[in-house]
């Protein structure tokens, strides 16, 4: 391995704890990468990888012609190449999304245990009671829900165009889901009445206005930035409210001396290796879905070909609709 690789910093590797082991026994990090490189070519294989999963993982990625990135991205670039099959490095909604971009695409799964609290807290059974509650209200659903609610959902948004979808509707009400405090934060900047559902993300739901006072209180001047899915109280307390890729933007254009990402800690980390003079102070909680994804999994995954992401067509059809529709308002 090339000692310039931007992921060998070893404390940041230590702080995510990277599994290399196999029933037990230790795996050389050198086998895994030779071997996920052959199986890669042998499967006409790309991996795509969440900004939350570990350093090693976004390492072979990206040293495979593979894309590092939020799951709209991870999705798009899925559909733009060249090889039949995806490996989605990251939880269960984001390879269903890669599905719905690619319908003739293999997509696998590592792991198939690999939830996200937001997603599993609505169904479609659910969002279509809703609609017969509130007929005629349109349903923007967040992409951190299952192909079953983005089925049943006029138009997706992520957390960097949840305002301008909503606003994009032209109408008063709108229902929102299913992330509760990122739709308190899109009824905070428009004047439209949003319908939202108790979802919360167990991550950023961990955050609170107390702990953020008391790390500017030991770090005079810095600069804590949050990502929308943070409650009001934190969001309150923040110098900037943005999305992933607008948290990145924010660090890379302000060059802050110091900073807090309250989000998950693995993004101040890898945040971190593009912006060397930035110090930055972690609230570190971690996603412990995307640390069910590990290197020895990714290999199995590719040799046996398991953990397929399968949905119906008239699923993907649906689901799809909304998603295309997000692209068509723009992001």
């Amino acid at each position: 391995m090339e000692a310039s690789s931007k992921f060998l910093n070893k404390e940041l590797i230590s702080r995510h704890q990277v599994t290399l082991s196999k029933s037990g026994t230790e795996i050389d990090k050198d086998y895994l990468f030779s071997s996920i490189k052959k199986s890669l070519k042998r499967n006409n294989a790309t991996i795509i990888s969440h900004y939350y999963v570990d350093p090693l993982i976004q390492e072979i990625t990206e040293k495979t012609g593979g894309f590092v990135g939020d799951s709209l991205e991870m999705a798009k670039f899925g559909s733009n190449c060249k090889t039949d099959n995806l490996i989605v490095s990251g939880v269960k909604f984001m390879a269903e999304t890669a599905k719905l971009m690619s319908p003739n695409k293999k997509v696998l799964l590592p792991d198939m245990d690999a939830g996200c609290s937001l997603s599993s807290s609505i169904t479609g059974k659910d969002v279509r009671l809703l609609k017969e509650k509130y007929p005629g209200v349109p349903v923007v659903s967040y992409v951190n829900t299952s192909a079953d609610v983005k089925a049943e959902t006029d138009v997706c948004c992520t957390s960097a165009n949840a305002v301008k979808i909503v606003k994009s509707l032209g109408v008063k009400k709108v229902i929102f889901l299913p992330d509760d405090f990122l739709a308190k934060y899109v009824a905070s900047q428009t004047d439209v009445e949003i319908i939202s559902w108790k979802g919360t993300c167990e991550v950023h739901e961990q955050f609170n206005d107390e702990e953020i006072n008391e790390i500017r209180k030991n770090n005079p001047g810095i600069k804590v930035i949050a990502h929308p899915e943070c409650p009001p109280d934190v969001i309150n307390a923040s110098d900037f409210t943005g999305s992933t890729s607008g948290m990145i933007k924010y660090v890379k254009d302000n060059q802050p001396e110091k900073v807090m990402m309250v989000t998950e800690c693995s993004m101040s980390d890898n945040v971190q290796v593009d912006n060397p003079n930035v110090k930055f102070i972690r609230p570190c909680n971690l996603c412990p879905h995307m640390k069910r994804i590990t290197l020895p999994k990714i290999l199995d995954c590719l040799k046996n070909e398991t953990n397929e992401i399968l949905m119906s067509d008239e699923i993907i059809e649906k689901a799809r609709k909304s998603v295309e529709r997000m692209a068509e308002i723009g992001r």
